[in-house]
């Protein structure tokens, strides 16, 4: 079903799917990878959960897809960790979720946010991570081409954010394109080109090149000595960055499970057998710890 909830001055839209009978059932906050709308992966997981017993809510984030704010598809996620912990809230004020039950299911990027919600939301009780995209400064310098590719992005976002602070107006790139030079992700990468797949109407592609600061000054592996909560995190050596992922599950405080199994990054969005994969893990992680 279609609902609506506040965050921060802002109307936030998601799907909330529930699962069959009238007892109230453990909730799940989901989310995606970075820029995503609820329709490229969160909503897949949310109805997967559904149907394994679990009230699952896939949302928008502020200035994303249906959801209210401005401006539009920028990457922050101090917003972004925000809009987490008011999902929950309207998670745990539904009449068909147990309150006393909350976990959250982060997909790529949304498993920084959500642990950063976790580590101030003790209304969290277990946290599920799937092909877990999680960076600090030393990680980002691997991924965006060293000091000077990560200064280069840092000067271009600064441009652009005095830009919009001086005009009001966005400086939009591609999110993912193999053949624009300031793309975000710059190659040819088919869950998000492909219509049948990702690239879906509900998903402009375009990255607000301001948002490099927020992204490239995130840091996520330092929350986990902050996470007490049981942790599962479901990864491939395939997939983005697995290194970092070790990294911040051997740093958590609690409880931590790692499944490995064969399969890219993309695979773990819409491809079988990832998803259920994922899915049947989450689903039997969340039974033993909430």
């Amino acid at each position: 079903m279609k609902v609506t909830f506040a965050s921060h001055g802002n109307t936030l839209t998601g799907n909330l799917f529930l699962p069959d009978g009238d007892t109230p059932a453990p909730g799940i906050v989901v989310a995606g990878t970075w820029t995503s709308v609820k329709e490229l992966m969160a909503d897949r997981y949310a109805e997967r959960l559904a149907e394994r017993g679990y009230a699952a809510l896939s949302f928008d984030f502020t200035g994303y897809g249906e959801s209210g704010g401005e401006p539009r598809d920028v990457e922050s996620p101090e917003q972004k960790v925000r809009d987490i912990h008011n999902a929950v809230t309207f998670l745990a004020d539904h009449p068909a979720v147990d309150a006393d039950r909350l976990g959250v299911l982060g997909v790529c990027a949304a498993a920084m946010y959500m642990s950063a919600n976790a580590v101030d939301d003790p209304r969290i009780g277990s946290l599920a991570l799937v092909a877990p995209w999680i960076h600090d400064a030393a990680v980002c310098r691997e991924v965006y081409g060293g000091e000077e590719g990560v200064a280069a992005k840092l000067d271009e976002a600064a441009r652009a954010r005095a830009r919009y602070e001086a005009t009001g107006e966005v400086d939009y790139v591609p999110v993912v394109s193999g053949t624009h030079p300031r793309a975000a992700m710059p190659y040819d990468i088919d869950f998000y080109l492909n219509p049948q797949r990702g690239g879906i109407p509900e998903w402009p592609n375009r990255f607000a090149v301001m948002a490099w600061t927020d992204w490239l000054t995130y840091d996520a592996i330092a929350l986990a000595p902050k996470i007490d909560r049981p942790v599962l995190l479901v990864h491939s050596e395939d997939a983005a960055i697995p290194h970092a992922a070790r990294l911040f599950h051997d740093e958590l405080s609690g409880p931590a499970q790692f499944i490995w199994t064969p399969g890219t990054q993309f695979d773990f969005y819409d491809q079988e057998p990832n998803v259920t994969i994922a899915t049947d893990a989450a689903a039997a992680h969340f039974a033993a710890t909430l």
